[in-house]
């Protein structure tokens, strides 16, 4: 009987282990705490709240003395962030409690020494975006099927409307996950949105996901269809001056506000890529704003109007110019409740751009960054690319306190590690991490990070430290050096494809529209003598973009139509450095399996074969990218 006991206690032991190194535990791994009895005391009036949660996470997982956690409302130039005393958490919120017990632990678990004092996030408005689709798909998600398990949702009516023991689970891991990197806001929904998510029984659903969510701090929000009250309200217009139109949603937002007390309001692509928008009437984007942000103001909701439009009125215009062109004219017009939330570059999520020009032009109106998680241009979830250098590079041209929030498209899926690769999952925890705090580097966030997730071990964290700061420029050189731009293969956006000239494509959305490869060179002229993108950035950077003798090489293809011969700085030919960039980065990756596989002591089984796999699906993608661009490129140059 004892050895039945024992050989099934063996199999728990390994079941458990298996279960726990798939990546589902992400970097939550810290050991309970078996050594004594922690204690964080705080005020009962808190209990069954996310303070209540952070004692919880405290008294499990911190290794050190008593802790006691305090929230005091006059402390508001805390905001939402928290300050660390000795022995205690204050915070004038109760979520700052609970952000201020995660970095106790983070700083336990990566073996950084403590800290007392202030912590204050950067950005008040700290956003995931899902594109999530009704039916389960994720566009642009490269991790399995939509978290958001809807027909799991069931219930007679509002009140009764309840989900499945193993959903509800999933998205408290969800929502801790993001609490522990202080992320305080979810769009559920894709920006493509169905108008059915505004039907009474989706906004239901969404309560139910909502009340989840709202335990750990965070605000739920939709992306909204501009169409919904010709789909789903039976109008047959949209037009935003319409009374009609505009009592149709302020009685929506009425109903979602009387589910969901704590909404936090709507995120609108609208006249871009084929979506319904004020355009479709002769209206301006601000109209089309307001409207939607006078329904939700009584309620302390904002809308977030995307910035990101192309062939919408301005056919046949550089594409990178058309987001200021539509933009700049309406600047001082929103109402105060609308964000305009643009991507980092002008383009559309490219391995490399410049940053977006809107952020120097509008001047009037609030402003959020749109940072993209999920790796659609890069790789997707088989490349290892560390996104935080990226965003870092961002940052030295948008300064944080210019913008008023944060937004990230996210890359989770039902996958049981949540990212499809398990260094996928660095990209979310940076994003969390950068946007609280901008000013970390990416170095410490990719340590913390290691160190959390897989060892603290200095053999470990210093060269796989080392392949994540360089992951990214690696994908740069393998892929579209010196700012070539948009190359990839049509929809899917996975592999290279220069001579992509489909016809049933508008021009930009064609990669040779982009390269202009011909005899004479390559490159897209936008100087003062080609299209005059430049003349859209703030000095130095016009002018420094606008000369050769000044322009990055890092951009210089985005910017200027260059002869194939053209000298570079290293004092090799424009087709000798692309040569030597295509091959440098291939070199990379074969340089960061070689590392990965000194890696196998420290890593279990599972994950180190897992991410083995990726790497060799990477050198072999790594490899034609270079080949297919190189050959294809050589009978222009050679």
């Amino acid at each position: 009987m004892k050895k039945v006991l024992f050989l099934a206690l063996c199999m728990v032991m390994c079941t458990t282990n298996v279960v726990a190194e798939d990546g589902s535990r992400l970097w939550l791994r810290a050991m309970h705490n078996k050594t004594k009895n922690i204690k964080a005391s705080f005020d009962p009036k808190y209990r069954n709240t996310i303070v209540e949660k952070a004692a919880d996470e405290i008294n499990r997982y911190w290794h050190g003395d008593d802790i006691s956690l305090v929230v005091d409302n006059g402390m508001t130039e805390l905001k939402d962030g928290f300050r660390i005393e000795e022995g205690c958490i204050k915070a004038a919120c109760p979520a700052g409690i609970y952000y201020g017990a995660q970095e106790l632990i983070r700083r336990q678990e990566a073996m950084l020494p403590m800290a007392v004092g202030d912590n204050i996030p950067a950005f008040s408005l700290r956003i995931l975006n899902h594109w999530d689709n009704l039916d389960g798909t994720i566009e642009r998600g490269y991790a399995g099927h939509s978290i958001w398990l809807w027909d799991e949702i069931q219930g007679l009516s509002a009140k009764k409307m309840k989900c499945s023991a193993s959903l509800r689970a999933k998205i408290e891991a969800y929502a801790r996950a993001n609490a522990s990197v202080g992320i305080n806001g979810s769009v559920l929904n894709n920006v493509n949105a169905s108008p059915k998510m505004l039907s009474t029984i989706y906004i239901n659903k969404v309560k139910v996901i909502a009340d989840i969510l709202r335990e750990y701090g965070i605000k739920t929000y939709l992306s909204v269809n501009f169409a919904s009250p010709m789909a789903e309200g039976g109008l047959k217009t949209a037009d935003p001056l319409d009374p009609k139109v505009a009592k149709w949603w302020k009685a929506k937002a009425k109903e979602i506000y009387k589910a969901i007390p704590d909404f936090g309001g709507f995120l609108v692509k609208a006249n871009s890529e084929g979506q319904p928008g004020p355009g479709d009437y002769n209206r301006t984007h601000a109209e089309g704003a307001n409207m939607l942000a006078d329904a939700v103001k009584p309620y302390g909701g904002i809308i977030m109007w995307r910035c990101f439009v192309y062939g919408n009125k301005h056919k046949g215009e550089d594409r990178v110019k058309q987001a200021v062109t539509e933009f700049l004219p309406e600047d001082g017009k929103f109402r105060t409740n609308v964000i305009l939330q643009s991507k980092n570059g002008p383009l559309d999520f490219q391995p490399r751009e410049p940053y977006a020009p809107v952020f120097d032009v509008m001047k009037k109106t609030p402003l959020m960054a749109e940072l993209q998680i999920t790796q659609e241009y890069l790789g997707q979830s088989i490349h290892l690319v560390y996104l935080a250098p990226m965003w870092k590079e961002f940052f030295q041209f948008v300064k944080p306190e210019t913008l008023v929030g944060i937004a990230g498209v996210a890359n989770i899926g039902d996958d049981a590690n949540w990212c499809g690769h398990h260094f996928s999952q660095a990209n979310w925890y940076a994003f969390g991490r950068l946007a609280w705090n901008p000013q970390l580097s990416s170095e410490e966030i990719a340590r913390e990070w290691l160190c959390q997730t897989f060892s603290c071990e200095k053999d470990f964290v210093e060269p796989m430290t080392t392949v994540m700061k360089e992951s990214r420029e690696a994908c740069v050189d393998y892929m579209m050096p010196l700012g070539l731009h948009h190359i990839f293969k049509g929809d899917h956006h996975y592999g290279p494809e220069p001579d992509g000239n489909q016809p049933h494509f508008p021009d930009e959305w064609k990669p040779v529209y982009y390269h202009k490869a011909d005899r004479q060179g390559i490159g897209f002229d936008r100087s003062s003598h080609g299209t005059g993108a430049v003349s859209q950035y703030r000095e130095p950077f016009c002018s420094e973009y606008d000369n050769l003798a000044t322009c990055p090489e890092e951009y210089i293809l985005w910017f200027h139509h260059l002869p194939w011969n053209y000298r570079m700085k290293s004092g090799r030919t424009l087709w000798g450095e692309m040569t030597y960039l295509y091959n440098r980065g291939v070199s990379a990756v074969e340089s960061h399996i070689a590392t990965w596989h000194q890696m196998k002591p420290f890593v279990d089984n599972q994950r180190f074969e897992e991410v083995d796999q990726r790497l060799k699906l990477q050198e072999e993608n790594a490899r034609l990218w270079r080949d297919t661009c190189l050959r294809y490129f050589s009978q222009f140059a050679e």
